[in-house]
């Protein structure tokens, strides 16, 4: 899958650990691209996802990143950065995107242009809504993310809201 792949991740039944997965979706449902980049549901996958990042020539990881700072705050990761700051793991025995990126970088076939986009989670717990700043800060991630891909060469058009009549 040569080429430019989105990635949504989470857990959408923890709260805030869905960002990734709700910044997807309304990536796709308001912006359009030309050409189209991949687009993947990668919720929890782990390890699973290397074959594809390994396979892309440009990475974009939609995903909560707990680094500290107030719930909503919009965080952009370069890939010099990577992977010191990602959401917590959900069970000591969950495989997490640090280690996905950390055996593709041994294995030399991390994207050069790899990047993490997310907000700082407030709270990851059992419950399938985003809390209240996280749900106001999705927009403009998901804006965040539509730049980036026009800077990787993706024409960017925000798709016009459906309009109902009788």
């Amino acid at each position: 899958m040569p080429g430019t792949l989105v990635v949504g991740l989470g857990n959408p039944l923890m709260g805030d650990d869905g960002i990734g997965l709700a910044a997807l979706t309304a990536l796709q449902d308001t912006w359009s691209f030309d050409p189209a980049p991949t687009f993947l549901d990668g919720g929890t996958w782990g390890m699973n996802l290397l074959p594809d990042i390994e396979d892309a020539d440009r990475a974009l990881l939609l995903d909560a990143v707990a680094c500290g700072r107030p719930p909503g705050t919009l965080v952009a990761l370069v890939r010099e950065e990577l992977p010191r700051f990602f959401a917590v793991k959900l069970s000591p025995h969950q495989v997490d995107l640090r280690e996905v990126l950390a055996v593709a970088e041994l294995r030399g076939t991390l994207p050069a242009d790899t990047m993490v986009m997310g907000l700082q989670p407030a709270r990851v717990a059992l419950t399938t809504e985003l809390s209240e700043p996280v749900r106001l800060a999705v927009p403009a991630l998901v804006d965040l993310a539509a730049r980036q891909l026009e800077a990787w060469h993706h024409l960017a058009r925000r798709r016009e809201p459906a309009t109902c009549t009788s």
